[in-house]
């Protein structure tokens, strides 16, 4: 099979999953993975025969796409912030939203770096503070998750990355683990808050493939998880410390409510790229 023929092949299987523009996005991100060649490279070379490593690897990579499991988890890996990260189905996809929160969080403390510790609540991958420490050296970084399996993929990244932080297991809603916990000037968290009846209206490929555990929340206490994260704050944040939340875009006002059932009052709203409210940053 040519490079071109591969492409094509592989391009029209998985518009029956996702629209053309997707489709070919994927596919580009296939034959760049097998070839280790650019676009403009395989254009030149769109003749050339794979040889039959690649070819095995075409296959298995097909197969695995065209079962609807997720590109980053097929291929293993995403890019945050820049930077390559390695995924499995223990932790979520990295979004491009959450990549806007630690900018947040980053632009907000650019004139106040020296000696401030950071808890990232299920760190997951270990996107946010692993990112966070690549930028902010000054920073002691704490991270904790509910999974085994997910603070050992963080650990992995953390090495590959040659970034430091501390990471440990941690139920979040378990307030008597909580005293352990040393004083923080930030909380950062993308906490579960998807209503469990959602799962029904979204898409096969996320609900079929991504943890659970790291999705969704009880239909009847959606809000869970920001009520803890607004307590651990009474308790655990330094004068001045601010808590940093992705949100679901539809509920912005009521998740400012738990705040501000929790007696904060400097409560700020974001929308991310797409016009969506997605995050929520409340101050001590």
């Amino acid at each position: 099979m040519t490079l071109s023929e591969a492409f094509y092949n592989l391009k029209s299987e998985l518009t029956l999953l996702y629209p053309e523009q997707e489709a070919a996005a994927i596919a580009h991100e296939v034959m760049e993975s097998v070839t280790q060649l650019s676009k403009i490279d395989r254009l030149v070379a769109k003749d050339v025969l794979l040889n039959s490593m690649q070819q095995n690897e075409w296959d298995f990579l097909c197969d695995e796409l065209l079962q609807g499991k997720p590109l980053q988890y097929v291929l293993g890996k995403c890019y945050f912030m820049g930077r390559e990260f390695l995924v499995n189905q223990h932790v979520l996809i990295p979004r491009p939203e959450t990549e806007e929160l630690a900018i947040w969080i980053l632009n907000d403390w650019a004139r106040d770096k020296v000696g401030k510790s950071i808890l990232d609540v299920g760190t997951g991958s270990g996107c946010i503070p692993i990112s966070l420490k690549a930028e902010w050296a000054e920073a002691t970084i704490n991270a904790c998750d509910l999974s085994i399996d997910a603070l050992a993929l963080a650990a992995k990244n953390a090495k590959n990355l040659s970034q430091e932080i501390n990471f440990f297991e941690q139920n979040i809603l378990n307030k008597n683990l909580w005293q352990h916990l040393p004083q923080y000037d930030i909380i950062v968290s993308n906490p579960p808050y998807i209503p469990e009846n959602e799962a029904e209206t979204m898409a096969s490929n996320v609900t079929a493939h991504e943890p659970h555990l790291a999705l969704f929340v009880p239909d009847a206490d959606r809000f869970l998880f920001y009520r803890a994260i607004a307590q651990l704050g009474k308790t655990k944040l330094k004068e001045n410390g601010t808590i940093y939340c992705e949100i679901h875009r539809d509920f912005p006002e009521e998740t400012k409510a738990v705040f501000e059932d929790e007696a904060y009052t400097n409560i700020e709203l974001r929308k991310d790229m797409h016009d969506n409210w997605r995050m929520i940053k409340v101050m001590r």
